[in-house]
């Protein structure tokens, strides 16, 4: 958890999720729900948040 390649894919990873998931709710291959709703958009929030913590942290190894 402390390494920012790390931190990095994750946010890269839970951004993805956040954009994948509203899409195929769009598409209506998944149900929209609540739960759906509020998932994906957490994870694309906490996916910028590690991301942009890891951009720091490598930022900071780096100097």
């Amino acid at each position: 958890m402390r390494s920012p390649r790390f931190l990095l894919g994750l946010g890269l990873f839970l951004m993805l999720l956040g954009i994948f998931l509203p899409f195929m709710m769009v598409i209506r291959l998944v149900e929209s729900t609540f739960f759906l709703n509020f998932f994906s958009w957490g994870s694309s929030v906490v996916g910028l948040a590690l991301g942009m913590i890891g951009v720091a942290m490598m930022a900071s190894y780096r100097k």
